[in-house]
């Protein structure tokens, strides 16, 4: 069995489009676990709706280990809440590869769709440097397959990390077990870059990555980040127009 797991936080908008995409799937022996951070909009019910198991969460770090601890699956997959499965053999196709390369974790190139076209060159620059990355350092984000038995070798996600614990957590898990690139592209959706402006956004990342790089992982708040703040500024501007 396959256990999928995913954060949330205020996911109403996106969460049925990857549940959509899950149920569409041709393999069908999985499990999905909702790790939700005490969302106050409709997200619990859209998840209950799917027959997702629900467990409290947190940050997306605790929430991640939250759903790992209840995992039924040999195998997890970890997937953030605005993602999409781009194809009904996606899950297929990658666990045929994760098995037969006897892989511990896999990680995925991402796409976007729609966009602008900095966005595309954005994601083209990332993939580029997983690739040319992947034999000094392992990179990933936003999805990822790994055994549950390494997943609780390495003790899960480090929650003391504040941003970029997926990055961390491949990281360390590619120095002790075989990692591999899964080429199909997971889609991301745009809005960390609508909604927070896209200069900010790439700054933002490549502060992260160069702090990585050189001081270790990212454990105080020096990216101000906020996990399901893109909701609330939703509501806020709501409000403030029908003032």
């Amino acid at each position: 069995m396959l256990s999928i797991i995913i954060p949330t936080l205020n996911e109403e908008d996106y969460l049925p489009r990857l549940l959509e995409s899950l149920k569409k799937q041709n393999y069908k022996d999985y499990e999905i676990i909702v790790a939700d951070a005490g969302s106050k909009d409709t997200t619990l019910q859209i998840a209950r709706s799917y027959n997702c198991l629900v467990v409290k969460g947190g940050l997306p770090g605790m929430g991640r280990n939250s759903g790992a601890r209840v995992a039924k699956g040999d195998i997890l997959l970890f997937l953030d809440s605005d993602t999409e499965l781009p194809h009904k053999k996606f899950i297929e196709n990658a666990l045929k590869i994760f098995k037969k390369n006897k892989l511990d974790i896999a990680v995925f190139p991402i796409d976007i769709r729609g966009g602008k076209a900095v966005d595309r060159l954005a994601v083209a620059i990332w993939n580029s440097w997983i690739e040319m990355m992947k034999k000094v350092s392992a990179y990933g984000m936003c999805a990822f397959l790994v055994k549950n038995k390494v997943h609780k070798a390495m003790g899960g996600f480090d929650e003391s990390v504040i941003f970029a614990e997926d990055q961390e957590y491949v990281s360390r898990m590619g120095k002790k077990y075989k990692l591999g690139i899964i080429k199909d592209p997971i889609l991301i959706s745009t809005r960390r870059y609508d909604k927070d402006g896209r200069l900010q956004t790439y700054l933002k990342y490549l502060t992260a990555e160069m702090h990585i790089l050189f001081l270790g992982p990212i454990k105080s708040d020096i990216i101000k980040y906020k996990f399901g703040h893109y909701k609330e500024e939703e509501k806020s501007k709501k409000k403030k127009l029908k003032k």
